[in-house]
């Protein structure tokens, strides 16, 4: 799974390294340690805000962390859908229509994982050159409490793609993000494809990412540290 990750990129760089036509939203500031219910920046395409007749673009966009499907009674199921596996999004009711209509990239740095051993979880930071960009799902839910002309009643979410774990990595944790590669970022965006069927080709084709990992400091447990020092070997 994925359930901290860092993400310390400014709008300027994801704009030039995602080709992106609109930012909606106010930028986020950079963070070493996301946790899941957080604001964090989203690549998708859609009709440009306020003009949804017109074509898709690729939109830098602020999401909530944790997917709320659009028939949840609250949100508090976002918390438990922070990840989604790769190999049942077309099947699971919480996740088919996003994955028909509404795929976006997280970007990150890197991402945290814990191994497990016999005094305990021992964290790493796994990451490769440039940013990774993480395939995600994103949908958008009514918040039935607040009223009709409340600018916030609609609240964005996203969760993030997992797959079993390549050999290299397995031993730190059974599964890890979906990462896509510069080819096949673009058709992965692409809302115009809904077949599910497509997606699960596409998923099929997206490699094993090369990720580094290296141990991290134990600080990364608690959400409430975020220097750059939790990325910083030990």
């Amino acid at each position: 799974m994925c359930g901290r990750y860092a993400s310390t990129r400014s709008d300027t760089d994801l704009q030039a390294v995602f080709d992106i036509a609109e930012t909606v939203g106010e930028e986020v500031p950079p963070s070493y340690n996301v946790a899941p219910t957080q604001t964090v920046r989203t690549v998708l395409e859609r009709a440009p805000s306020g003009d949804p007749e017109s074509d898709a673009v690729r939109q830098l966009r602020s999401v909530r962390w944790g997917l709320i499907p659009s028939w949840a009674k609250d949100a508090k199921i976002g918390s438990r859908l922070i990840n989604a596996r790769s190999e049942t999004i077309t099947e699971k009711p919480s996740f088919k229509k996003a994955a028909s209509r509404r795929r976006c990239i997280v970007p990150a740095d890197g991402y945290y994982e814990w191994e497990k051993r016999d005094g305990g979880k021992v964290p790493y930071f796994l990451h490769t050159e440039g940013v990774l960009a993480m395939a995600g799902l994103y949908e958008l839910w009514r918040d039935p409490t607040k009223a009709e002309d409340d600018e916030n009643r609609w609240v964005w979410s996203v969760t993030v793609l997992t797959s079993p774990a390549a050999d290299a990595l397995g031993h730190i944790h059974d599964r890890s993000p979906v990462v896509l590669p510069p080819d096949l970022r673009a058709s992965w965006l692409d809302p115009t494809v809904t077949d599910l069927g497509a997606v699960q080709d596409m998923l099929a084709a997206i490699p094993e990412p090369r990720l580094e990992p290296y141990e991290v400091s134990t600080a990364v447990n608690s959400v409430k540290n975020n220097s750059p020092e939790l990325l910083t070997p030990v």
